[in-house]
């Protein structure tokens, strides 16, 4: 299946009971070893492996239960369970061999167990005075698993569940590209102990030589990327994955049916304790500075620089993480074109002081994170994006939201070829919605004025104080399926860096009437309001 725009929909109910006929509750439906009966935490029906082999469930139990006074039945079975004493979380398998060995809880194979149906299906766990927990779940996707008991939704196995991590005051170096692609490298050529590059992509030569010269210096190196991003794989990045095997650096491919993400579309570095995040990729055309306008901080917060190695190593040890000379094996190499643009320096990186600093992942916590920043927005929210994923994306239905009840949204699209037409529907659409509301929701397509070549940048200024930057596009594909990482930087200082990118950005290089028309004196003797209107839409 094509790992982009998949829909899917799951239907989910869990009825917990006291005994027979007590009435569902699916609201209040709590988990975990304080549960008082044994109760259905978790559902993986429909597994990778050829006949569904090591397809499972997980109970929560308290302590000193009798396993054996349960049963557990679906719609077409029943069966008693092993007769053990046990508590807290226990698998429950037809196959005891097949499960992984990453499954919390100890493995129980349960003789004639019910199987678990991969297109939907009712499971009732009984005990001796009644039922005790049902759930009921549709089209169960290849790979994925079901927690009832927390986000009732599916989620690739193995998938993380991170909370967002908090770190305290301090300074953040903040740059913009094309600007400044010096600042990721002098981070790299720092590195003394350890350095952990994670990208989308990597085809920088300039990137490559970096992470070769620290190993060659005895630093520990290792380099995740995505084995199948749109486009495919390109045989500049498998040149720049081959010379840094070649110097004994470790390099990860994530990709392929067992994979617990579409994508791993993260870009940043932890380098010895310090860490740089970015909206961009390792390439020319992202930290190279050859087009793309983007974001990025280097960081030293200790806890958000412990929180990436967290997120580097669960990824580079999870589902479907390959050594790349194993990937190359069978990897289809796709033709690719250098990028060689060059952009004037306008916007020098800065020094700037952070009051607090916030580390998102996706589908962890990013979104809904984000989501509620808007939500609390009392002033202004500037939004920059390469496109949106429609008019209904839940953080732009949150921007509007905030329009309406009196704050100022401005939205700023990509004008790029591969975008441009989307986004100028887009636009039409949203300025109906601020025509029709009345409210101060201004959105434009970008005019880069020779000093960029298209936005590419993912980022969100609230109230002038508040800074999301990072991997996060705003569609369902980055909220729910991909692994993606932004920081939350918090304060005055680093508020006003990104908002003058922001307002350079915004007013572009736009030109309403070709230098030298007639038209242009008239243009010229408009009044300013007229002129700020006939442009807050258009491109």
């Amino acid at each position: 299946m094509s790992r982009i725009g998949q829909g899917l929909v799951v239907v989910l109910v869990i009825v917990v009971a006291a005994g027979v006929g007590a009435t569902a509750d699916v609201a209040t439906a709590t988990a975990g070893e304080n549960a008082t009966t044994p109760k259905i935490v978790a559902v993986y029906p429909n597994p990778v492996a050829h006949g569904d082999a090591g397809e499972f469930l997980t109970l929560s139990v308290p302590d000193g239960t009798d396993l054996g006074t349960y049963r557990l039945g679906d719609d077409d079975s029943e069966t008693a369970l092993p007769n053990r004493t046990v508590g807290g979380r226990v698998v429950l398998t037809a196959n005891e061999s097949a499960v992984p060995d990453s499954i919390d809880g100890p493995v129980l194979e349960v003789e004639g167990m019910p199987a678990l149906a991969n297109g939907g299906e009712t499971l009732q766990l009984s005990g001796p005075d009644g039922d005790v927990t049902t759930v009921r779940y549709a089209d169960a996707p290849e790979g994925e698993m079901l927690r009832p008991d927390t986000d009732r939704r599916w989620r690739p196995l193995g998938a993380t569940d991170f909370e967002p991590i908090e770190g305290g005051s301090g300074t953040a170096r903040a740059f913009t590209l094309p600007d400044a692609p010096g600042v990721p490298l002098a981070v790299l050529d720092r590195a003394d102990r350890r350095l952990l590059l994670a990208g989308y992509t990597l085809t920088s030569e300039r990137v490559v030589d970096q992470l070769i010269a620290a190993r060659e210096r005895g630093v520990a190196v290792e380099v995740l990327v995505d084995g199948a991003p749109v486009g495919g794989l390109t045989n500049r990045s498998a040149a720049a994955l081959d010379r840094l095997v070649a110097a004994n650096v470790t390099v990860t491919v994530l990709g392929g049916k067992s994979a617990r993400y579409r994508f791993h579309h993260a870009k940043y570095a932890v380098v010895d304790d310090r860490a740089v995040v970015l909206t961009e990729n390792w390439k020319p055309a992202g930290t190279g500075g050859a087009s793309s306008r983007g974001w990025g901080a280097v960081i030293d917060t200790a806890t958000v620089v412990d929180g990436l190695v967290r997120t580097f190593r669960a990824d580079s040890n999870g589902r479907g993480a390959r050594p790349w000379e194993q990937f190359r094996a069978d990897a289809t190499i796709e033709p690719a074109a250098p990028t060689s643009g060059r952009y004037p320096t306008r916007i020098e990186p800065r020094t700037v002081e952070v009051e607090r600093t916030e580390l998102l992942v996706a589908p962890d916590n990013a979104a809904g994170r984000v989501e509620d920043l808007l939500a609390n927005a009392t002033d202004s929210i500037r939004i920059v994006q390469v496109s949106i994923g429609g008019r209904d994306d839940r953080l732009l239905r949150e921007a509007i939201a905030a329009a309406e009840r009196g704050v100022e949204v401005q939205i700023l699209l990509s004008s790029a070829w591969y975008t441009r037409e989307d986004n100028r529907r887009l636009v039409t659409d949203l300025r109906s919605v601020a025509g029709r509301e009345g409210v101060a929701l201004s959105v434009r397509l970008a005019d880069p004025g020779g000093r960029y070549e298209k936005i590419h940048a993912k980022g969100v200024i609230i109230d002038g104080d508040t800074v999301v930057l990072g991997s996060l596009n705003w569609n369902d594909n980055a909220y729910e399926n991909n692994r993606e990482v932004a920081l939350v930087l918090y304060g005055q200082d680093v508020g006003a860096y990104f908002g003058e990118v922001f307002e350079r950005d915004w007013r572009g290089g736009i030109t309403l009437v070709p230098a030298g028309s007639l038209g242009a004196p008239l243009i010229a003797a408009m009044p300013a309001a007229l002129l700020v209107r006939r442009i807050e839409f258009g491109e």
